[in-house]
């Protein structure tokens, strides 16, 4: 039996920390979740810890000219030592996406219009009913993504913008001191 009800539809949501995720790689983290499955577990991607570094930077191959300016951020804890791609636009007034995206896939998405094409070092992963779990304890908030988000800035700001936008409690999350008993 299950002890946690399945939470249906995740996969392509956001997911935003709770302020009581502050220490290690979750603090303000927006995630999105790339898949989600209560039997295997869930994929994300961190899309606000930028790490100042593009794929030039860090490949200087000429087989990845055409990624050179692509910019990296922290995917997440996981499999630090790998560099995975993402891409993402606006269809039919929609957020879409395509995430585990290989090199060559993402130098196609670079040249196309509107669309956003992101390296990641590392990713977030849950295993099976973790994620659940997590969601049990509030650990996370649950976000549609919006084409709007495109256009913000994908640094730890996002987070308190995004925060904000949920609820007046949410609010209240996202304007709260680090150390709420230090005032």
């Amino acid at each position: 039996m299950n002890p946690h009800p399945p939470i249906p539809g995740l996969a392509g949501k956001l997911l935003l920390a709770n302020p009581s995720l502050r220490d290690g790689p979750f603090h303000k983290a927006v995630i999105l979740l790339g898949e989600h499955s209560p039997e295997e577990g869930a994929f994300g991607l961190i899309l606000n810890q930028p790490t100042g570094q593009t794929v030039g930077n860090l490949l200087n191959s000429d087989d990845f000219a055409t990624l050179a300016d692509v910019a990296v951020h922290h995917g997440g804890p996981a499999a630090r030592e790998h560099l995975t791609f993402a891409a993402f636009w606006e269809k039919d007034d929609l957020f879409d996406f395509a995430i585990r995206i290989s090199a060559e896939e993402a130098a196609a998405y670079v040249p196309l219009p509107g669309t956003i094409v992101r390296a990641f070092v590392g990713y977030s992963g849950w295993t099976k009913d973790q994620l659940e779990g997590e969601m049990d304890r509030e650990s996370w908030a649950i976000l549609d993504p919006d084409p709007q988000h495109l256009s913000e800035i994908h640094d730890i700001t996002l987070w308190k913008k995004l925060m904000s936008k949920i609820s007046p409690y949410h609010r209240l999350l996202a304007d709260a001191p680090a150390e709420v008993m230090a005032n």
